[in-house]
C-alpha cells in the first residue's frame, strides 16, 4: 500500500484503534479524534506515535482519508467539514477491505468465538510467517510485506460484506443481534452471502447445522469432533492445565497437539487454525509449538488472583457463550465454587433468549445479575433483570451499592460476565478484595 495519511473519527472505538495501530504499523500517517475521556484504547494509541485529537473541524486538512466511526452520523461536525472538503470518506469495513486484498487473508466470522479464534490465527501465524492482524479486542498489528492478513469478520449490521477475503472460518451460526437481524434464517443467509465472496476456500464448524449445508462457490472444510467432518479432533483429553488432542485431516493424522486454554470450544478454534496452516503448506510442527505457547485474548476468560479468589472476566452475552465459558471455568477449577456476575445486555437480546439465558446461567453454583445495560438506541425494554432471576434458583440481584455479597465467597471462582460496562462491578469488588 502507498503511504496515506488516515484520519479517524471515533478512534478510541475498539475497532477503530486496532485498525488505526495496523495502518501505522504498515508506514502510513495516521491520527483521530473522539470523546474527551479515558479508554483502554488510548494508551496503546499513543504508544504507538498515533495523536488523539478532541473533535475539531479544524483538524482536517487536505490530502486525508476520513474513517468513519459506525457510531458518528453524517451529521457529525467533522463528517460535515470532511464532505465541505471534498476528502474521501469511507467506513471502518471498506478501510479493512483495502488491507485484505493485499495479502492472502483470512477472515474470522461467528455469532461466538470470533475473536478468540482471530487472536489465536494471529497469534500462530505471527510467529512461523509476517502476518498483519485485526482483531476485535482493540488489539492491531501491521507488517510490512506481509504474506497473511488475519481479521475478525463481524456479521452485525452486515459489516462482512463489505470483504473479499481468500479463507474464511466460520465458527458458528446463530441468532444473535435481534436489533438488526429478523431470524436465524435472515443471520445464515448474511453468512451465505460472505461465504460467496470468499476466494479459496471456507472453513465451518462441521456440528453447526446452518453451516452444513451452506450454498457457496468456493471448497467447504468442515472441521469438528464427529466422523463426518474434513478435519477432526479425537483423542480429547481436558484437564485443569488444557486440552490435548490429536488432529486428522480425512485419514492423515496431523499431530497431537496441545492448548492451554479451556473449553471444549478452545478445542475447536484450534483445530480450525490447524486446518488453514494445513491448506497454506505450513510446517504443522512450528504450528504445535505455536498453539502450546498462547495465553488467550483480551476479556475471554481472563484471570487474576486477589487473596484467596480467582477472578476471571470475559465478554459473555450470549447464552451459547455463557455456556461455553462456565465450561472453561468448570474444566479449570473442577474443584471451586462458581460465582456467577451476569450483566445483562440490551433488552432486546434478553427478551429474545431469556429462556435459554436462564438455562445457561444456572450451570453455575450461584449467580448474581446487574441491572441491564442498555445500547444507544434502546433504553428500555419488555423485561427486567428480575426476569431472568426468577429462572435461576437461588439467584441474586447485585449492583454497585450491594456488592458486598461478593465478600461472603471464599477460595473459589467469580467469573464477571457481559458486553456492556461490566468492568465498573469487576473493578469495584477488586478494590474491596485487596
Amino acid at each position: 500500500m502507498e503511504k496515506k495519511t488516515y484520519y479517524f473519527v471515533g478512534i478510541k472505538g475498539t475497532g477503530m484503534a486496532a485498525l488505526a495501530r495496523l495502518l501505522k504499523d504498515l508506514g502510513n500517517d495516521v491520527l483521530g479524534s473522539d470523546i474527551d475521556k479515558e479508554t483502554f484504547t488510548q494508551q496503546p494509541l499513543e504508544n504507538a506515535g498515533i495523536p488523539v485529537l478532541s473533535f475539531n473541524p479544524a483538524n482536517l486538512k487536505n490530502g486525508m482519508i476520513v474513517v468513519q466511526g459506525n457510531a458518528f452520523g453524517d451529521d457529525h461536525e467533522e463528517i460535515v467539514r470532511a464532505k465541505e472538503m471534498g476528502l474521501t470518506i469511507q467506513s471502518y469495513p471498506d478501510t479493512v477491505e483495502q488491507v485484505v486484498v493485499d495479502h492472502t487473508s483470512i477472515g474470522v466470522a461467528g455469532a461466538h468465538g470470533k475473536t478468540s479464534t482471530t487472536g489465536l490465527l494471529a497469534h500462530v501465524l505471527s510467529n512461523v510467517e509476517k502476518t498483519s492482524y485485526l482483531i476485535g479486542d482493540g488489539v492491531g498489528g501491521g507488517v510490512k510485506d506481509a504474506r497473511f492478513f488475519v481479521f475478525e469478520a463481524d456479521e452485525y449490521r452486515d459489516h462482512f460484506l463489505a470483504y473479499h477475503p481468500d479463507y474464511a472460518i466460520m465458527t458458528n451460526v446463530d441468532f444473535d443481534h435481534p436489533d438488526f437481524f429478523k431470524d436465524l434464517a435472515d443471520v445464515k443467509d448474511s453468512f451465505e452471502t460472505y461465504g460467496r465472496q470468499v476466494k479459496k476456500g471456507l472453513f465451518a464448524w462441521g456440528e453447526d447445522k446452518s453451516l452444513r449445508d451452506l450454498n457457496v462457490d468456493v471448497p467447504v472444510y468442515y472441521y469438528g469432533t464427529k466422523e463426518n467432518n474434513d478435519f477432526r479432533a479425537t483423542n480429547i483429553i481436558r484437564t485443569p492445565e488444557g486440552s490435548t488432542f490429536d488432529a486428522y485431516y480425512k485419514d492423515e493424522k496431523l499431530g497431537n497437539f496441545t492448548i492451554h486454554l479451556y473449553g471444549e470450544h478452545s478445542v475447536l478454534n484450534s483445530l480450525a487454525v490447524i486446518a488453514v496452516a494445513y491448506m497454506e503448506k505450513i510446517d504443522l510442527q512450528e504450528i504445535k509449538t505455536e498453539l502450546a505457547s498462547f495465553g488467550g485474548v483480551k476479556r475471554r476468560f481472563a484471570e487474576e488472583d486477589i487473596a484467596d479468589m480467582k477472578i476471571v472476566d470475559d465478554y459473555a452475552h450470549h447464552p451459547s457463550e455463557i455456556k461455553a465459558t462456565i465450561d472453561a471455568a468448570r474444566q479449570k477449577y473442577p474443584d471451586k465454587k462458581l460465582v456467577v456476575v451476569f450483566q445483562p445486555h440490551t433488552y432486546s437480546r434478553l427478551a429474545a433468549y431469556l429462556t435459554e439465558f436462564g438455562k445457561s446461567l444456572s450451570k453455575a453454583d450461584k449467580v448474581f445479575v446487574t441491572p441491564i445495560f442498555g445500547s444507544i438506541r434502546e433504553q428500555n425494554g419488555s423485561v427486567s433483570a428480575g426476569d431472568l432471576e426468577k429462572l435461576i434458583k437461588g439467584s441474586e440481584d447485585i449492583n454497585m451499592d450491594s456488592l458486598e455479597k461478593l465478600l461472603a465467597y471464599h477460595d473459589g471462582v467469580v467469573v464477571f460476565m457481559g458486553a456492556g460496562d461490566i468492568e465498573k462491578y469487576e473493578d469495584e469488588y477488586k478494590t474491596r478484595l485487596k
